[in-house]
């Protein structure tokens, strides 16, 4: 009975782990994928690129999806859009909640005439 017990309980807190283990996976990715299109396009150095406030907008909302997993970050600023060219960089900095100030540095994954895949790191 008392191993009954153990087995399950063991394999119960396997099981919570992997399910949290997931969760968080999912939910902190610092990468995203973003049409081009006349509201999201700017052109930076004659190159198609992802406007400045698009870039800033998702970062900041992606930058601390849980409390254990990055800072929370306010007026986050990236110095011009983010050339829709693969290896492109670009930082932007963003302000942590205690006032410290945090560069992000931003990088195109994938570009096509459609969108950009882009991702920044934390």
């Amino acid at each position: 009975m008392q191993r009954k017990f153990l087995v399950g309980a063991v394999g119960g807190a396997v099981t919570v782990a992997a399910v949290f283990g997931a969760g968080t996976h999912l939910l902190s990715r610092t990468q995203s994928t973003t049409g081009l299109d006349e509201s999201t396009t700017v052109s930076v150095g004659g190159h198609k690129a992802l406007a400045a406030n698009i870039v800033e907008g998702r970062t900041e909302s992606m930058y601390h999806p849980l409390p254990w997993i990055g800072a929370k970050l306010t007026r986050v600023t990236c110095p011009t859009g983010l050339k829709a060219v693969a290896g492109a960089t670009v930082t932007c900095a963003g302000t942590k909640s205690d006032g410290k100030n945090v560069d992000i540095p931003v990088t195109v994954v994938k570009a096509t005439a459609d969108s950009v895949t882009w991702k920044f790191e934390r």
